[in-house]
């Protein structure tokens, strides 16, 4: 092998995927400085404007997947399978790959299944704790497979899996002494409790919808309240509720950027579970009641909150029962500082701070670098 080291990493269509994969490329680089980074993306998907903003070059091609519903765009499927797979292949002869890590999302597939193809080393980043099809077939022939939860060896080969955890972003591994910067950073009072409620960087009606229809429980009450709602949904709540969500009690945004300081504010937290959001959670060990998403593949993220919820790290509520039942969970909660505490303990049993790291030492031993 020679002295230069090519890595291509593939991963995308949320944060979930794309967050990680950028961390694992940052951590390949303080390690060895001299690797050259190549992400290959989904054309017109988050991570051909995320992966840039972080500083990596991105190559997109044309790849969609397969639709849980019946749809004429699986139909497609083969087509795009094929022409991606003849993308890939022609990045590869231009690059020169030493390596491949996937990190999830449909575009991973043709990306990995090529690299296999051509017998170069491929590893494998699973998020969830239930893997998707893609991420099975795969596994085969990849080399290593780093897992965020314990018994995935349903999944994937044994002697393949390493327990890295998920990567998470390196500011939020200091969060604690961030508390007092936040709350003025919000405009909040150190002498409430504040509630952060998020439902991802698109939003989730369920969620924005039980808050909007209990504003003024919020109001009412000596809680405060950060809001992300989410890019589909901001300019329609903040416009229905403009009057209301002027309290200097609530903070409001369609996407909030500083989430080391928006963990650091909050007391209590309520959120989807996605596997990098569980992630965070765990290294941040704040009290969250968990809202599985019921529109994602396998239903994962039901499992990825039952794996807190089994080891009393974490509380959940399904999400056709948050209109009737998330104010009174949110108010118990808050009313309940022993739990509190309890869940916040145990949520950090699951914390991997140094997940990236040991994710690149692996790959770059591996690789003899």
């Amino acid at each position: 092998m020679t002295s230069s080291l090519n890595i291509i990493i593939s991963g995308g269509g949320t944060g979930g995927h794309i967050y990680p994969a950028v961390s694992i490329a940052k951590a390949i680089l303080e390690q060895y400085p001299k690797a050259n980074i190549l992400f290959i993306g989904s054309n017109g998907r988050m991570e051909m404007e995320k992966v840039p903003a972080a500083g990596f070059e991105i190559k997109g091609i044309d790849i969609i997947g397969l639709q849980r519903k019946w749809t004429i765009k699986n139909l497609l499927l083969p087509y795009y399978i094929l022409k991606s797979i003849q993308q890939v292949k022609n990045i590869f002869q231009s690059f020169q790959p030493n390596a491949v890590i996937g990190t999830g999302g449909y575009v991973s597939f043709p990306v990995l299944f090529t690299a296999q193809m051509q017998r170069i080393p491929t590893y494998i980043q699973e998020q969830n704790a239930y893997a998707g099809l893609a991420n099975k077939i795969l596994s085969k022939k990849a080399k290593k497979i780093f897992v965020a939860f314990d018994q995935m060896e349903k999944f994937f080969p044994k002697d393949k899996i390493i327990l890295s955890g998920n990567p998470v972003r390196n500011d939020l591994l200091n969060i604690h002494q961030l508390k007092d910067t936040a709350l003025q950073f919000f405009h909040l009072q150190n002498s409430l409790p504040v509630v952060l409620v998020l439902g991802g960087s698109l939003g989730s009606r369920s969620i924005n919808n039980t808050i909007a229809n209990n504003i003024d429980f919020f109001l009412n009450t000596p809680i405060q309240l950060i809001w992300q709602m989410g890019r589909n949904y901001y300019t329609n709540l903040s416009t229905e509720l403009s009057n209301k969500l002027q309290s200097s009690k609530i903070y409001y945004k369609d996407f909030i950027y500083e989430m080391n300081l928006v963990y650091a504010a909050a007391d209590i937290i309520i959120s989807r579970a996605g596997a990098s959001t569980i992630a965070e959670l765990a290294i941040v060990g704040k009290p969250a009641i968990l809202i599985p998403s019921p529109n994602v593949t396998d239903d994962h993220q039901t499992k990825n909150a039952l794996a807190l919820v089994n080891k009393n790290a974490a509380l959940m509520i399904k999400d056709d029962q948050v209109s009737s039942i998330l104010i009174k969970e949110i108010e118990q909660l808050l009313n309940n500082k022993p739990l509190q505490n309890t869940l916040s303990q145990n949520i950090k049993s699951f914390a991997k701070p140094n997940a990236a790291k040991e994710i690149a030492s692996t790959i770059l031993n591996d690789l003899g670098k």
